[in-house]
């Protein structure tokens, strides 16, 4: 992903100038690709209702971006292992970003430019409001889903002393319904096959001989039924212990071993039936926020060339898609050629200490011109 700057200047003859130099300048050196990027003609109203609109737009500049950012990374964890391809399912109307930015055009079914800016700014903050809510709640039912499906897996993948046993143990291996007998599992190493094998009769009274079967092993050992009578089970476990073979704490109860694995059917049933449907709503709404973002950007380039260049409205605004290592050659470029805007600015780039009166902007982010940055890369999730 890139980062753009969006610039304006203004539109009259003089300027016009200006702006066929910075092209002709920036092209033949290489230090950027650029665009003109069309604002239509808005609806200005009162200078005092676009000073506290230019106010208000930076927050929601910056609650969208949060937004858009939030639905790019989502994504991402929705993928898990094909996260690589994120990129090819963040678009806007149905283009990648790259392109939408360089052929923007204002939508005027959405956003009707007959109507106040601050009714489209509003309408453009209830939007992104609603996305962010929407994003909130699906992403809670399908993060529980995932989430619960992920405990009952790793349940699985443990060894043989934590792992579930649902998937390992058969009726047909345990003595049930008994008064007196009880079959346990017991985790044997497996360089201790052999001592299990000679011992295990003999580590407590009243053992079942030969009742020892292997049912299960992993790279560790093995886990081993034997069967004997309830009365000598606690003074077997301790025996086991002392000869290193651990008893799990296991028995067996069928309807509870069916709800585990139908629990895993049902979650894994869910995920794969929420998956589909959420990727969707995702790519949909991550175009209609970065739509919206992108107007947002235009309301603010906008709102700042009238407040900065005047009435009547007239200004050209440019999208720059800068070369990576001539930021800051391009950036001297334009101050040259746009300082004649604002001299006091102009000069206050070279030095720091100068105060711009009226201006909350530090020093270092205020340039002859109008500027706002666009910068794609907070969207690179990989």
């Amino acid at each position: 992903m890139s980062e753009f700057w969006l610039i304006s200047a203004p539109g009259d003859k003089a300027n016009m100038v200006a702006w066929d130099r910075m092209n002709t300048v920036t092209s033949k050196a290489n230090l950027s690709t650029n665009s003109k990027f069309i604002i239509p003609d808005l609806k200005v109203g009162t200078l005092d209702a676009l000073v506290g609109l230019s106010d208000e737009l930076g927050k929601l500049d910056a609650f969208a971006e949060s937004v858009i950012k939030k639905i790019a990374q989502y994504i991402g964890e929705v993928l898990e292992d094909s996260k690589d391809k994120v990129q090819e399912n963040l678009l806007a109307n149905g283009v990648d970003l790259i392109s939408y930015l360089t052929k923007f055009e204002w939508d005027m079914a959405k956003y009707p430019i007959k109507q106040p800016l601050k009714n489209i700014s509003e309408t453009l903050a209830k939007q992104i409001t609603q996305i962010e809510t929407d994003l909130k709640s699906r992403a809670a039912v399908y993060n529980n889903i995932k989430g619960n499906l992920q405990n009952l897996e790793r349940k699985n993948m443990g060894n043989l002393l934590t792992r579930t046993l649902a998937d390992i143990v058969n009726k047909e291996d345990f003595v049930l319904n008994s008064e007196y007998l009880i079959t346990l599992l017991v985790v044997v190493p497996k360089p201790s096959y052999v001592q299990w094998q000679k011992t295990y009769e003999s580590l407590s009274d009243m053992v079942v001989p030969r009742s020892t079967k292997m049912i299960a092993e992993d790279a560790e050992g093995g886990l081993f039924t034997v069967t004997l009578f309830r009365k000598v089970m606690d003074d077997f476990k301790v025996k086991a212990r002392e000869n290193k073979f651990m008893v799990r704490e296991f028995y067996f109860d069928e309807k509870e071993l069916k709800c585990e694995k139908e629990e895993l059917r049902k979650l894994a049933s869910d995920k794969k039936q929420q998956y589909g449907p959420l990727l969707r709503w995702l790519k949909v709404n991550f175009s209609e926020a970065f739509v919206a973002w992108i107007h947002i950007k235009a309301l603010r380039v906008f709102s700042e060339s009238v407040l900065r260049y005047g009435l009547p409205v007239n200004f050209q605004a440019m999208l720059l898609q800068p070369n990576k290592k001539s930021t800051k050659r391009l950036r001297e470029v334009l101050n040259a050629v746009f300082k004649h805007l604002d001299e006091v600015a102009a000069a206050s780039i070279m030095d720091s200490s100068v105060d711009i009166p009226g201006l909350q902007l530090s020093s270092q982010d205020y340039y002859p011109y109008v500027y706002f940055k666009i910068d794609l890369s907070l969207l690179d999730c990989s």
